[in-house]
């Protein structure tokens, strides 16, 4: 019996001071929130729906699960927890229901369901996928998560040009074959938002 692909989004509560910080720093605290409240409501309606997975939105603060209006009422909500962006994903993938997993962002514009459908597809052959992003970052990270759940968060300089090496390097350490898809933009900075607007 195949088991369920599982999306995860992960999502902070849409308040001001407490959501895209470095790109505040660029274009003011008012845009950057108005920023990621339309690209995290578009990329929801965009991918959460689609029957091929199963969506949930990962939210922080954990009180953020009780918040009314803002998210989406069909999705189920479950709380990150505490630690850095590495514990909070490792969680979620120890505490998803057997399948492959497939984690993502919820202000990166450019992901599309043909994104999420091919990190899926890369599952079937790999036991990681990886979606880098421009910065050195990344914009997805997926696990098959059969035999094992992996470990693969350990060292990993957040936030920096390192971030998608040191994951990479984590996860061919272990022996894991891994697959890298389409390199997506990341939006941190004025520059960045300048550059996506410049394209839509």
């Amino acid at each position: 019996m195949a088991l369920d692909p599982q999306l995860v989004i992960m999502a902070k509560r849409p308040q001001t001071g407490r959501v895209k910080t470095r790109l505040a720093r660029g274009i003011g605290k008012a845009e950057a929130l108005r920023f990621f409240r339309s690209e995290s409501a578009a990329l929801i309606r965009r991918v959460a729906r689609d029957p091929r997975w199963q969506t949930l939105i990962a939210v922080s603060p954990d009180s953020a699960t009780h918040d009314r209006g803002i998210w989406p009422s069909d999705i189920p909500l479950v709380p990150q927890g505490r630690g850095d962006l590495g514990a909070r994903m490792g969680r979620l993938f120890d505490e998803l229901p057997p399948g492959p997993a497939v984690i993502i962002g919820a202000d990166i514009p450019g992901i599309t369901r043909r994104h999420i459908a091919s990190a899926f597809a890369a599952l079937g052959a790999h036991d990681a996928v990886l979606g880098p992003a421009e910065d050195g970052g990344y914009w997805l990270v997926g696990l098959r998560r059969r035999p094992r759940i992996a470990e693969i968060f350990g060292n990993v300089r957040w936030s920096s040009e390192h971030t998608f090496a040191d994951t990479a390097r984590n996860i061919r350490r272990q022996g894991l074959s891994l697959a890298v898809i389409e390199t997506l933009a990341d939006i941190d900075t004025g520059d960045d938002f300048r550059k996506w607007r410049q394209t839509k």
